[in-house]
C-alpha cells in the first residue's frame, strides 16, 4: 500500500512538471472552490437553522434561565414543563385534529379543482382566454385584504334560491371560496400548473386521441400521472399556506378551532393564567412570555416538518422538474 502511494504521488508531481505546474493549480484552484462552497453552504444554512434552534434551547428553560446572563445557548435548568404549558393553553391534540382536517381538505379541493383550470389554460382555446388568465394574475397580486369587506358581507348574507343564509363562522365559505379557485394563493397554483403543461407535448394528447381516449380519459390517464411532481408541490404549498393562515381563518373559520389562531393568542391566554390562576397581580413576565411562545411555535410547526422529511423526496423532484420545465 505505501509503494502504490508512493508511485502515485510520483506520477503526480510527474505530470505537474509536464504540464508546467498547470495540474497543481488546477487542483489547488478546485480544493479553493470546494471549501469556499462549504463554508458558504455552512453559513446559509446556520443562518436558517439558528432561530428554529435558538427556540429549541429557550423552550427547554426553567424561567431562572431567561434571566440568567451566563445562559447563553445552552439551558442550565432543562425541562419540559414549557410544554406541558403550551399545550395546555394551545388544546393541542384537539385542536391539532382540526387543524390537520381542514388542512388537508382544503389543499385536496383547491389542487384538484386549480389542476382542471390550469389544464384548460394550457391546452384549449375558448373565448376570452386572455382576459380569465389576466384574472388569475389578479388573484395572485392583489392581496386578498382588499376584498375582506366584500367576502364578509357576501357569505353574511349568502343569497340561496332567494333565502339568505348566514354562513360566516363555518368552514362552509372557505370550502366554496377553494372550489371555485378564490382559496388561499389559488392563483398561483393554477400558474404553476399552467406553466407546467404548457411544456409537455403535444404529441402525448395526439396519440391518446388516435387510440380512442376522449379528452377526459387523456387528462386522467396521461396528463395527471406525468404531473405528479407538480402536484405534489402545490399540495404542499397549499396545505402549509393553510395551516399557519391567519387571515381567512380569522374571517371565516371563527367556530373552527386552528392552531394558527391559538398560537396568535397564546400570550394573552398565558397572562391571563397567571393573573387569575396563580394570583399574580403582575401577570406574565416579558421573557416567559416569548418562551411561551416560541415553545408554543415549535409545537405548530413540528408537524409540517414532519410532512416535509416524510415528502422531501417527491418535493425535491417536483422543485427540480419545475425548474426544468418552466
Amino acid at each position: 500500500m505505501t509503494d502504490y502511494r508512493t508511485t502515485t504521488k510520483r506520477k503526480y508531481w510527474e505530470r505537474n512538471r509536464l504540464s508546467g505546474g498547470e495540474l497543481l493549480r488546477k487542483d489547488a484552484v478546485r480544493v479553493f472552490v470546494s471549501i469556499t462552497r462549504f463554508i458558504l453552504l455552512f453559513g446559509l444554512c446556520f443562518l436558517i437553522l439558528q432561530p428554529l434552534l435558538n427556540k429549541i434551547s429557550v423552550s427547554l428553560m426553567e424561567e431562572q434561565d431567561l434571566y440568567n446572563p451566563l445562559v447563553v445557548t445552552l439551558p442550565e435548568h432543562v425541562t419540559t414543563a414549557n410544554y406541558e404549558l403550551a399545550a395546555l393553553f394551545l388544546n393541542y391534540w384537539d385542536v391539532l385534529k382540526s387543524t390537520v382536517l381542514v388542512s388537508v381538505t382544503i389543499a385536496l379541493i383547491q389542487i384538484i379543482v386549480c389542476t382542471v383550470v390550469g389544464y384548460g389554460f394550457a391546452r384549449f382555446d375558448f373565448p376570452l382566454k386572455k382576459f380569465w388568465f389576466g384574472c388569475v394574475i389578479l388573484l395572485i397580486v392583489v392581496p386578498p385584504q382588499t376584498i375582506s369587506t366584500s367576502l364578509y358581507l357576501h357569505f353574511h348574507f349568502f343569497n340561496l334560491f332567494g333565502k339568505t343564509l348566514n354562513l360566516s363562522g363555518s368552514v362552509v365559505p372557505y370550502y366554496l371560496l377553494s372550489a371555485g379557485c378564490m382559496g388561499l394563493k389559488c392563483g398561483l397554483y393554477i400558474y404553476m400548473v399552467r406553466q407546467f403543461f404548457r411544456n409537455m407535448p403535444k404529441e402525448l394528447e395526439e396519440a391518446a386521441y388516435v387510440d380512442g381516449l376522449g379528452t377526459f380519459g387523456t387528462f386522467v390517464r396521461i396528463m395527471l400521472p406525468d404531473a405528479k411532481p407538480i402536484l405534489v408541490s402545490c399540495f404542499l404549498f397549499a396545505f402549509v399556506w393553510q395551516w399557519t393562515d391567519i387571515f381567512y381563518t380569522k374571517l371565516f373559520l371563527g367556530n373552527v378551532s386552528m392552531l394558527s389562531m391559538k398560537l396568535s393568542t397564546i400570550a394573552d391566554t398565558l397572562d391571563s393564567y397567571v393573573k387569575y390562576t396563580l394570583n399574580d397581580a403582575a401577570g406574565a413576565s416579558v421573557g416567559y412570555t416569548q418562551c411561551i411562545v416560541s415553545t408554543g411555535t415549535l409545537m405548530v410547526i413540528t408537524p409540517i416538518l414532519l410532512l416535509y422529511l416524510f415528502m422531501q423526496k417527491g418535493f425535491t423532484e417536483s422543485i427540480a422538474h419545475s425548474g426544468i420545465k418552466a
